[in-house]
């Protein structure tokens, strides 16, 4: 069962809004150094393992570092996250750059870090050598199309990579190895991203499989033999009481047995790399934010200081986060409210006939699991002004890592006009 016990308390809570008023975004320092050495444990029995967090999701320099000190690496898709990683001092092979749709400047500014480009598709080899050459080490990113599943109670479909843009089919993937071999590159990786958020720790052993299947026809068909693969994310965390806690160890071994099936006579074998961002970061990131209207009509209505603006998964994805009203953790939940924004969209929820203990203007609440794809998702509908962010640190003091934005901010870009 997930553990619904939060990182933060209502007093320390209370201490950073008395500074720094909400809503904001906190994260765990503490809970982050954690999960990453997990994962670096549970893939320990590969050495040349490396998680490379996908800066998409958090794309906050201070958690960067902290995420870089373990040993992590980082994932960009846009110009913008590779100056970031750029920034924080991830150049080189600390750096992926996986990208689709790209434009020219982002290409170029990924072969000036030394970032491993992963090509999305077979005519981006033709781009990259006109623009700035083919470095030496590459990556190719495999779409095997049809659905994609596991024998799991969780259910058989987890996604379906047909339906996906990324990624090149089988027989593009053999021939951008022998396109990119012959324009001069020397070590392959090979990537593929399949399913999100997965509530099963078969889905993990069964994308390796399935590449590690793919590195063999590769060599067989190319002479090429891949040096690295990437298994990108997709294990995904527990949102609801009910559901279970990923064994990221059990996985891993899930993992070292399929490798050791195809891989065992191989001399020079394959690193494994991951972008396990959500497993890192997701549960240690809590929105915070503050009651401040309530409403009765046909039902019961909280109004809070943070909006989707601030954290859109709910009214995106209609997804669960967990609500803890800080202060009342053990009071009856024998109240039923929806939780919403200030935004003119009845899809502004963060809870839906949602069972808490009752609710004062002035409360404390706070929404699990928001540390990725929390803050990199907000947005500025109605003018809203997103939440800045907060590190708790390991020793309990806390420092504000990002500063909640302002109408100067948000006039900017217009301002000519006023």
């Amino acid at each position: 069962m997930k553990d619904t016990t939060l990182f933060i308390d209502k007093a320390t809570a209370e201490r950073i809004a008395s500074e720094f008023p909400t809503p904001f975004i906190v994260y765990d320092e503490r809970g982050i150094k954690r999960r990453a050495k997990d994962l670096n444990a549970a893939f320990s029995w590969n050495e040349g393992f490396r998680e490379y967090f996908a800066v998409k999701a958090t794309p906050t320099p201070a958690i960067l570092k902290i995420l870089l000190d373990t040993d992590c690496g980082l994932d960009c898709a846009t110009l913008a996250e590779l100056i970031i990683a750029e920034r924080v001092g991830a150049v080189g092979e600390l750096s992926m750059f996986s990208s689709n749709c790209t434009p020219d400047e982002d290409f170029i500014k990924a072969k000036e870090l030394g970032a491993v480009i992963n090509f999305d598709d077979f005519t981006h080899i033709d781009v990259v050598e006109q623009l700035c050459g083919i470095p030496q080490t590459v990556c190719c990113r495999f779409n095997p199309g049809g659905n994609f599943g596991v024998d799991d109670p969780s259910g058989n479909v987890m996604d379906i990579p047909g339906d996906a843009k990324y990624g090149m089919t089988e027989r593009q993937l053999i021939d951008a190895f022998v396109k990119l071999k012959s324009l001069g590159a020397t070590r392959f990786g090979l990537h593929a991203f399949l399913a999100s958020n997965t509530q099963s720790d078969a889905y993990y052993p069964a994308l390796a499989g399935l590449m590690f299947d793919v590195a063999l026809l590769l060599e067989r068909e190319t002479g090429v033999r891949v040096s690295f693969i990437n298994l990108s994310g997709g294990i995904g965390v527990p949102h609801r009481p009910e559901e279970n806690e990923r064994d990221i160890f059990a996985i891993g071994e899930g993992v070292r047995r399929e490798y050791d099936k195809r891989f065992a006579d191989w001399e020079q074998k394959p690193a494994i790399l991951t972008e396990l961002g959500r497993y890192v970061l997701a549960p240690n990131g809590a929105l915070i934010t503050r009651a401040i209207r309530e409403k009765h009509i046909y039902k019961e209505y909280i109004g809070v200081d943070a909006s989707a603006a601030d954290f859109i998964r709910p009214a995106m994805y209609g997804s669960y986060h967990h609500v803890t009203v800080l202060g009342k953790e053990n009071d009856p939940h024998d109240k039923t409210y929806d939780i919403t924004g200030g935004l003119c969209e009845n899809s502004d929820k963060f809870a839906v006939d949602r069972p808490l203990p009752t609710i004062e203007n002035g409360d404390l609440l706070a929404l699990h699991d928001c540390g990725a794809h929390g803050k990199a998702m907000g947005y500025n509908y109605n003018g809203k002004l997103r939440c800045g962010e907060v590190l708790l640190k390991e020793n309990g003091s806390f420092e504000v890592i990002r500063r909640k934005e302002t109408l100067a901010d948000y006039f900017a870009t217009i301002e000519k006009y006023f």
